[in-house]
């Protein structure tokens, strides 16, 4: 069975994605993303599975994941059960911890680290229990504190004793040959073609689903319908042309990323971002003037 892409959303102002959540969870489900993941399990057993790796879990379970490696936890919990805090889960890029290194030459010894989780790492229950409490606060964690908590979650890891590799060494995770899959497919050619109009209908034949199924099946993946997903793609294009081209206008701003109508693109941005396309083109004005001033 070929995996599914999750979309990891990293939010604008921030490096890293930090977050919790129960069981189900639309995310649970036989996956894989580009960025590194650190999972830690809070609550339940059951069974997981990390490439060609199958093993059992329970709470205080800490693995680390690298790009483009499928994995899954499945409870062994009732069907009708709920459970609100199942997991905690931090993602980050490659090219966020790339660029990291490079700037911060003491952070090389991460890369050991980094390697070995591109065949998964299990780590042991008192390196989990010593960072259980960091991956607590992390989620919620503003500013630098966010940044603290982070680099000693990493560095934590990094020393870590007593951690073992998961999958087989000759195993390859190949994500080209996961984008075949029908939603995969979907998923990268709204990416391509952002700015075009199209259709869920369109999607739909691209996955080989009919339109119902699809739209069950885009919302298992995102989390969202296919309207707010590709929303908040074309929001955040507009937010990266604005802050990139000063004397773009908001109008051919609006029908760049893909809007029709301006009074839909402000009304939508406004509700995005909590302001319209204007003042956060003025905050952003007076952003840089500060600066140059000081």
């Amino acid at each position: 069975m070929e995996p599914d892409l999750e979309v990891v959303q990293i939010r604008r102002g921030e490096s890293f994605k930090a977050w919790s959540h129960g069981y189900p969870f639309h995310t649970v489900r036989w996956h894989f993303h580009p960025e590194y993941e650190i999972h830690q399990v809070v609550a339940t057993s059951g069974r997981y599975f990390v490439g060609d790796f199958i093993g059992q879990f329970e709470p205080g379970n800490l693995v680390l994941t690298g790009p483009n490696l499928p994995h899954n936890w499945v409870s062994d919990l009732p069907a009708d059960m709920t459970i609100p805090l199942r997991g905690r889960i931090i993602q980050f890029s490659e090219e966020f911890i790339g660029d990291t290194m490079r700037l911060m030459p003491e952070l090389s010894g991460l890369g050991a680290l980094l390697e070995s989780s591109r065949r998964g790492v299990l780590f042991a229950s008192s390196t989990s229990k010593e960072l259980a409490p960091l991956m607590e606060e992390i989620v919620a964690a503003k500013g630098v504190r966010r940044i603290e908590l982070f680099m000693m979650i990493l560095g934590t890891l990094s020393r870590a004793r007593g951690a073992l590799p998961l999958s087989s060494p000759n195993y390859l995770p190949d994500p080209s040959g996961y984008m075949s899959a029908g939603m995969n497919k979907a998923l990268a050619f709204i990416r391509e073609n952002l700015t075009q109009p199209f259709s869920e209908a369109d999607l739909a034949a691209i996955a080989g689903q009919s339109q119902s199924a699809f739209s069950r099946s885009f919302r298992r993946h995102t989390g969202m319908s296919l309207v707010q997903y590709v929303k908040r793609l074309r929001i955040n294009l507009a937010c990266q042309i604005l802050m990139s081209d000063e004397h773009a206008s908001i109008t051919d701003i609006c029908f760049q990323v893909g809007f029709n109508n301006l009074s839909n693109f402000n009304r939508q941005f406004l509700a995005e971002k909590g302001m319209p396309p204007s003042r956060f083109r003025r905050l952003l004005a007076d952003n840089i003037n500060a600066a140059r001033a000081a």
